[in-house]
């Protein structure tokens, strides 16, 4: 499978991973201006399981969440790039709703990862996993790293 795969592609390709008894662990953001705290975090998400997709939002879907004019900084197809370039992704889908609700329904992960900044009520796709027996992981973040403080350190 291309790393780069569409909604479908990655779900068969989870599905398959599953049967060969592979734990298909499932995280989605905007992943712009790529940074340590993105890459720790991304490897402490492969961790919980043996292959990650990565969903990463649309530059609409971006521009929708309010995150200002000027975001994203990079492009949908920049971000993925650099998201499958790193050894802790298997694979990355972009998506363009609002919420990555259609593809966690799609792919099915055994593991979904958001960040503990997200209540555990709040985590979208939860009742998906949680449905069919997986789990949901809250992973502490990077203390120092945020797109938005390096965009506001380099308007300084």
């Amino acid at each position: 499978m291309p790393l780069l795969a569409s909604r479908d592609d990655a779900a068969a390709w989870a599905e398959a991973q599953r049967e060969v008894g592979r734990r298909v662990v499932f995280t989605n953001g905007v992943f712009d201006l790529l940074h340590p705290g993105h890459t720790r975090y991304l490897a402490d998400a492969r961790r919980e399981g043996d292959v990650l997709i990565v969903a990463v939002n649309s530059d609409r879907s971006v521009r929708a969440q309010n995150k200002g004019d000027d975001r994203p900084v990079t492009s949908e197809l920049e971000r993925a790039e650099m998201l499958a370039a790193l050894a802790s992704v298997d694979a990355v889908v972009i998506f363009d709703e609002d919420t990555p609700f259609a593809v966690v329904s799609a792919i099915q992960p055994d593991v979904l990862v958001k960040g503990a900044d997200w209540a555990a009520d709040a985590i979208v796709g939860r009742d998906v996993v949680e449905a069919r027996g997986g789990r949901v992981v809250r992973i502490a973040l990077a203390a120092g790293y945020s797109t938005t403080a390096i965009l506001a350190r380099a308007r300084r």
